[in-house]
């Protein structure tokens, strides 16, 4: 299998299994470097590295970029320079980076972040809860769709409810109990609200669940009912700032300052690393390593 491949099939693998990365991909190469367009590498939050974009000075270069990348979930041209390259200005979705340790020419290197689908649950098997699961896959959203079962809300960013009274309690408790920031049921506004009323819900879990759902567009057939729901969890999302809850905070990658060339440089088994005297330094490269060792020998 080509590097090329592999990128693609661990690029499918990473998707399928909601990994968060930065797809880094090299688009223009300037001599003498070692990378060339269309090389390509995954960067993961913990600063791992599959595939290739260059040296290990350009990597790191690279890798620190990446995590912005997806920290922020916007993509980046990212142009990396020897000490003596050319201006290159930062613009709106464009950064340059001074790499003192390149051996000369330069690189840019788009960073796609690949962030996970939303995730909408769906619970029952009626008209609208069909149309909320075909409409919400159209927009983007990952379904969990339980046509005859409590809601499997762990990870969602809402839970829809159209079950005509089948697990509406139990499935409004699940949203609650998965710190889902929203919660929708489909019932006229007298049946809503016997069933909320029911959970004899504290405030702040009250106004987590929105009944009857959906914004007020005159909506007749299921498929509109289905497109004000969504609208209204479009609005929460885009207007709001709802989002899924977080699961366990993943650390940072540690940084650390190359005592050579002055590059932070992030961490890893990998990173080249000196013990000297009780002091622990961490490098960009070998070279630098070697120079410091001998500067500190003298």
């Amino acid at each position: 299998m080509t590097a090329s491949r592999r990128v693609n099939a661990r690029v499918a693998e990473l998707v399928g299994a909601r990994v968060p990365f930065v797809l880094a991909t090299v688009v223009r190469a300037e001599m003498p470097t070692s990378a060339r367009p269309g090389d390509a590498a995954i960067i993961q939050a913990d600063g791992s590295v599959e595939g290739f974009v260059g040296g290990q000075c350009a990597e790191g270069s690279v890798k620190l970029a990446a995590l912005d990348v997806l920290d922020g979930g916007e993509a980046l041209l990212l142009r990396v320079l020897p000490e003596d390259g050319d201006e290159f200005p930062d613009r709106p979705g464009a950064r340059a980076v001074v790499n003192p340790c390149l051996s000369g020419g330069a690189i840019e290197v788009f960073l796609e972040p690949k962030l996970p689908a939303a995730q909408l649950s769906i619970v029952g098997s009626t008209p609208i809860a069909e149309a909320l699961a075909q409409f919400g896959a159209q927009l983007g959203y990952r379904i969990e769709h339980t046509p005859n079962a409590v809601a499997k809300a762990s990870g969602s960013v809402a839970v829809l409810i159209s079950s005509h009274g089948r697990h509406e309690e139990d499935s409004i408790r699940a949203g609650l109990d998965a710190e889902v920031g929203f919660i929708g049921l489909v019932a006229s506004k007298k049946r809503g609200e016997a069933v909320v009323s029911s959970l004899d819900l504290d405030p702040s879990a009250r106004a987590v669940v929105h009944s009857p759902v959906g914004l007020e567009i005159g909506a007749r057939t299921a498929e509109e009912v289905a497109l004000s729901v969504l609208a209204e969890v479009t609005k929460a999302i885009r207007v709001d700032g709802l989002t899924a809850p977080e699961g366990a905070p993943l650390a940072a990658p540690v940084e650390a300052i190359d005592p050579i060339c002055g590059m932070t440089v992030l961490v890893s088994t990998d990173t080249p690393h000196l013990h000297h005297e009780g002091e622990d330094y961490w490098y960009c490269n070998v070279g630098c390593r070697t120079r410091h060792t001998e500067e500190l020998s003298v």
